[in-house]
């Protein structure tokens, strides 16, 4: 299942905790109830995302998911900002 999203952020190569830092920045761009897409290479990327959700009153997590790319993991992240 792929979730509608409203932008992208291609955080492939970086690592951990780039893609958090990242995304925590871009997600401060959009307005409310608008997703953000995380397209990343870094497993640990998985627990990060979740972690952050926890802890954070500004988004939701509402998908990931794990699709190949030429042979390349990559791991996609789906937030959306709640306030």
């Amino acid at each position: 299942m792929t979730t509608s999203f409203d932008k992208t952020l291609d955080v492939k190569g970086a690592k951990c905790p780039l893609p958090l830092v990242k995304s925590r920045k871009a997600i401060n761009d959009l307005s409310v109830g608008q997703v953000l897409q995380v397209v990343a290479t870094d497993r640990g990327s998985v627990a990060d995302f979740q972690g952050w959700v926890k802890t954070a009153k500004t988004v939701e997590l509402v998908e990931q998911e794990t699709v190949q790319d030429n042979g390349q993991d990559l791991y996609v992240h789906y937030v959306r900002r709640t306030s």
